[in-house]
């Protein structure tokens, strides 16, 4: 089949019946099936696909969730864009994120970009905003991190009756509601907790199976050292490695996480389209859910 005829394929809506097939097209690149995370994108998100012309299958796929009001979302971060490696630099990636692009309208976008992926984004028309470290390891504690509840913040598992507070908070804080996707985090997270100082919930953290590790994601908090709190409140109650990523200009906890037996994976950039900037406070932001949902 000729470049120009995969460059023009059709691009279909992806379901939760498509898990599989996202889950190989992942394995077919190197990365881990990560079938936890897909449900969760294909169940909170909108998947798009293009399927294989001479196998069943995908040759490519993405997933968008957006954020906002359902009626006119304010903004839509795009995640998981992979092209089968037999097909890949073909144009396929090209087509399937100008569907996208086209797709959303006037909503703005945000993605996580690789060094593999940034110079296409570009071409697109998306600008650097911002930077996020990927950490992982063994979290192992320190004598010092006793000193959350000696400061005046504790942890606790969050219960249902949390919720409407926990929406408020990262409403506030991520800038938009993202309801439908904090709705899913007690059945979606192995742990999810919750910081307070003086009887107010100030912070909030999930930990989420990926493969062999637990993932922290999200994590809002009023300030680092609630951020820390909550890491080591989490690190505590798992036995397998702790990954996150971490906003760059977050130096202190970067700092302290490797101190703590986390090291440095990589560098993934903050990528926008049709905004300069994401909205929200940054400075209690500290990391996503996962990058591919913002």
């Amino acid at each position: 089949m000729s470049t120009p005829s995969l460059s023009a394929l059709p691009i279909r809506r992806l379901t939760p019946r498509d898990l599989a097939a996202c889950a190989d097209l992942s394995e077919n690149r190197g990365w881990p099936r990560e079938e936890h995370k897909w449900g969760l994108l294909l169940s909170a998100g909108t998947g798009y696909g293009i399927d294989d012309p001479d196998a069943p299958g995908l040759i490519a796929a993405c997933v968008v969730t957006q954020y906002g009001s359902l009626e006119n979302p304010e903004l839509s971060a795009i995640g998981m864009v992979l092209v089968a490696e037999r097909h890949a630099r073909k144009g396929i990636g090209r087509h399937l994120m100008r569907n996208v692009i086209e797709s959303a309208g006037t909503t703005p976008l945000t993605l996580h970009a690789t060094s593999n992926g940034r110079l296409l984004y570009e071409q697109l028309g998306f600008k650097t905003t911002g930077r996020v470290e990927m950490v992982r390891g063994r979290f192992t504690p320190d004598a010092s991190d006793t000193g959350s509840a000696a400061s005046g913040i504790t942890t606790r598992a969050a219960t249902a009756e949390d919720l409407p507070t926990l929406i408020r908070l990262d409403t506030e804080i991520f800038g938009l509601d993202r309801t439908h996707v904090l709705t899913r985090l007690p059945a979606f997270t192995d742990q999810l907790r919750v910081a307070e100082a003086d009887g107010e919930i100030v912070g909030c953290a999930g930990a989420w199976p990926n493969m062999e590790t637990h993932v922290v994601g999200p994590l809002i908090a009023r300030d680092t050292q609630t951020a820390k709190a909550l890491i080591a409140s989490l690190g505590a109650r798992t036995d397998r490695p702790l990954r996150t990523d971490i906003d760059v200009r977050h130096e202190e906890l970067l700092t302290w996480v490797k101190a703590r037996g986390l090291e440095s994976v990589a560098f993934n950039a903050v990528m926008t389209y049709g905004i300069t900037e994401l909205p929200g406070d940054w400075t209690r932001r500290f990391a996503p859910l996962t990058v591919a949902a913002g």
